[in-house]
Order: structure tokens, then sequence, then C-alpha cells
């Protein structure tokens, strides 16, 4: 091989190099600085208030993370180790895997994956090799002979936009932002997923108790009516009675239908959460059951920025839309290129890597904008409107996030109190319902004594019901808003 050709090649090499080497230009556009954010000292709602004077379930002096004293917030705590009960932690495991809406999130994050690969293939040169081959006869002319030609050739091309102004770089950090974006969406999909399953489930639960609640009452209505249809009969007691102990039995029964008629629609919901079709749902504990705190940590509101993943993602959203503007105030600066080429060439085949066979060739170039109707300018204000929104997304979903945990620590305590009050509701409007039957049966007064506090008694056992099941989903919600599921 020519030494000449290997000298010249390798200087080509280092010509193509060294900008590359040099190459430490300075990125054009802002570089992100984190907005200053309004963070309260506490949560409004976390300050520690009486606790009202009752003795406290077997359920609440279960130990949980959420009871146990420890400065960390409810939202550190693993889903599982918040929700205790086996059936439902296979239920959430059962989401996880198989629920549509997470799998699309995943789906959206190997999208950003790719989207970065390519952007970031814009810094680097574009490598290429060709060769080709042609063979051409010449037919006999008078006295000139036919001939024959064979040309071979192999070339090895590079090109390069240099990136002096960053153009590539903001872009490329824009996409990696794009990136951490998607995947912080596909965890607060995750934690949606785990408190909406949990929530789900004890709403079920909630209904399977009223419905318990309603078949009991029932039973005990249908021997009450039977009891006085028998006494009416021998004239002890008045067809009135029989009426209203009817409306009693009546009562209960159409509370059956329409729980059932709910329960139903609730497992059909659960198991699309699933990604099941419509079907049963195991049951675990009873609602009464459930193990839960009567206070839980929330934590410093400071590190809730950290925490909930829509405030990492919406943050993610503002980095890439500053960078974005670096890409765009590039665009007013000269684009430069290198493209180069080497190889060998020869009307031979047999010579195409011996003798003057190399050839090579390096190029540049550079385009400046002058004028293009004010569209590079346009462009900037496009991109610095686009950053402006982000910020005051992301500020706003800081804001929305601390009504969150401010609302979810109100309704978790509040809930449990009306809850408590509601207990004493029960056992008062049992004890009614007992002594009205009592002085029924000993003649000193109606059976109209008797419907109303069977009716206030089981309107009351009800209400008990939901009222437990709604301080497990305020609890459901205090952990979504603190930021914990998704880990």
């Amino acid at each position: 091989m020519n030494r000449d050709f290997l000298r010249n090649r390798t200087t080509y090499v280092a010509l193509l190099l060294a900008p590359m080497l040099a190459l430490a230009g300075c990125a054009v556009g802002p570089n992100y600085k984190r907005p200053a954010v309004d963070v309260p000292g506490t949560y409004r709602g976390a300050a520690t208030e009486a606790a009202p004077t009752t003795e406290p379930k077997p359920s609440e002096l279960a130990k949980t993370p959420a009871a146990s004293a420890t400065p960390q917030s409810l939202g550190d705590e693993q889903w599982w180790e918040v929700f205790q009960d086996k059936e439902l932690q296979g239920l959430i495991r059962t989401a996880l895997q198989n629920n549509y809406d997470v799998r699309i999130a995943a789906a959206r994050v190997l999208e950003a994956q790719a989207q970065l690969g390519i952007t970031r293939a814009d810094q680097l040169p574009t490598l290429g090799v060709g060769g080709g081959v042609a063979s051409q006869q010449s037919p006999k002319q008078g006295p000139i002979p036919s001939y024959e030609i064979t040309e071979g050739q192999l070339t090895a091309s590079a090109a390069w936009n240099l990136d002096f102004w960053g153009k590539y770089r903001r872009a490329t950090e824009a996409a990696r932002a794009n990136l951490l974006a998607s995947e912080w969406a596909r965890k607060q999909v995750i934690a949606t997923l785990v408190t909406n399953v949990a929530a789900g489930y004890f709403q079920l639960r909630q209904l399977d108790l009223q419905l318990e609640i309603s078949q009991h009452t029932l039973a005990s209505r249908r021997d009450s009516l039977q009891l006085t249809q028998t006494l009416e009969q021998h004239g002890i007691q008045s067809l009135l009675d029989v009426r209203q102990a009817e409306q009693l039995v009546y009562t209960a029964a159409t509370e059956v239908p329409d729980l059932e008629r709910q329960i139903a629609q609730r497992e059909d919901a659960i198991n699309i959460l699933l990604g099941n079709n419509p079907g049963d749902v195991p049951r675990g504990l009873k609602l009464t059951e459930q193990p839960h705190a009567p206070e839980v940590p929330a934590g410093l509101p400071s590190s809730l920025l950290a925490r909930r993943p829509d405030i990492a993602q919406a943050e993610q959203v503002l980095i890439a839309s500053n960078a974005q503007i670096g890409v765009a105030r590039a665009a007013y600066f000269p684009q430069i290129s290198l493209t180069g080429a080497a190889g060998f060439e020869s009307t031979a085949l047999s010579n195409l890597f011996t003798g003057p066979a190399g050839l090579w060739s390096l190029s540049g170039s550079f385009t400046q904008p002058i004028f293009q109707g004010g569209r590079l300018k346009s462009n900037v204000r496009l991109a610095e409107a686009q950053q402006q929104q982000a910020v005051l997304a992301y500020q706003q979903t800081i804001k929305g996030a601390f009504r969150d945990v401010s609302d979810a620590l109100v309704a978790y305590r509040k809930t449990r109190e009306f809850r408590i009050q509601q207990e004493h509701l029960v056992e008062s409007a049992q004890d009614a319902a007992r002594l009205s039957e009592v002085r029924f049966k000993a003649g000193t007064t109606d059976y109209l004594e008797v419907l109303t506090n069977e009716t206030n008694s089981f309107t009351a056992e009800l209400g008990l019901a939901q009222a437990q099941g709604n301080e497990l989903t305020a609890l459901v919600q205090l952990y979504q808003a603190l930021g914990g599921g998704w880990k």
C-alpha cells in the first residue's frame, strides 16, 4: 500500500477528530434552576388534637407502620405494609402485573428511551462504507480493436454536524427529561392503581358488611312477623300490628337486592383494574378487622416534593421545556458541518489495494441564517412561553399536593370521629329497639314504637358500616396524597 496515502489518510482522520477533541463549546440557552416554591412549615390538619374519649378497637391497636412512633411519613411505607390484608395484597400484585394503564405507561417509557437514543445520535458523526464494481466492453470499430474496462471502488465516508452552540446537547437534555417524566408518570399510574384497588376493596367489604346486617335484620324481622301474625290470629294483636311488622320486613328486604347489585358492580370494577374479565373477587379480613392506626405520621412538607410522582413528573417536563429554549436560540448561529471520504479506486481489480489507488476528500461548510421572516424569533418566544407554562404547572402541582394532604389529614381524623359517634348512636338505637320490644310484649305500648325504633336501629347499623368504610377510604386517600404506593 502506498505510504503517502497512509500518511494522507492519517492526516484526514486527525483533521476529522480534532474538532471533536477541541469541542467544549458552551450551550446557548438558560441552564435549569428549580423555581422558588412556597413550602409550608407544617400541613394544615396535622396538628395534634384531643382524641375522642373512647376505647380503641383491636384493629386500631394492631402493630402497623402507621401506628409506630417514627419521624417518617406514611407515604414512605411500602403498600404491603400499609394494607395488611393478604387477599388485598394479592389483588394489588395482580393489578400491577396485568393492568392495562400500567402496561401502557411502561410502553411510553420505552418510547421515550428510543426517542432519547434518536436525539442523542445527532451529537455523533455518521459513518458509512460503500463500494462498487463496473465493467464496460467496447465493440470493435474499424481498425480500433475491442477493449474491456473493469473499475472497482471501495470508500468510507463520514459526516458530522458540529455542535458548537449546544443545539443537539440541549435537545438531548430535553429528551432525557422527557424520559424521566414518562418514568415518573408510570410511577404515578402505579400509585393511583394501588390506591384505587385498595379503596375499591374496602368499599366492597363495606357493602359486604351492610349486606350481612341487612340479611340478619331481615331474618329477625321475618321471625317477628310470623309471631305477630300468630298473635293476631288468636286475637291478641291487631291487624295494624301485622301491617307494621310487614313494613319492617319489606324495609330490610329492599336493601338486600340493592346491596347485591352494588357488590356485583364493585367486583366488576375491581376486576377491570386487575385486567380481568368481570367476576368474583376473593375476600380476606372483614371491614372491622382491617388494621389501621388512629393517627398517622405525615412527615415534613418539604419531603413531599421528592416523594410525589406527579410533582417529579411536572419538574421533568419543566426541565425539558427549559432545554428547548436553548435549541431554539441555537438556530440563530451558524451550523457547521464536516464531511470526508477515503478509499480505493482502480481500473484493475488486482491493483485495488496497491499502487496509486488511494483517494480521499475532506470538506467543511457552514450555514448562517440571514432572513427567515421572524421564524427564529418566534420559535424562541414559543419555547419561552411553553417554559413559563411548565413553571406555572409545576407550582400548581405542588400547591395541589399540599391541599391533597391537608384535605386527607382532616378527612381521616374527622371520619374517625364520625365513626366513633356513629358507634354510640348504634348502641343507643339498639337498646331503644330492645326496650320498645319489651314494652310492646308487656302491653304498655303499641307496635308503632317498635316500628320506629327498629327502623332507627337498622339505619344506624348501616350508617356505621358506611362510616367504617369511609374511614378506611380516607386512609387510602391520605396514603396517596403523601406520595405512597409507587415504590
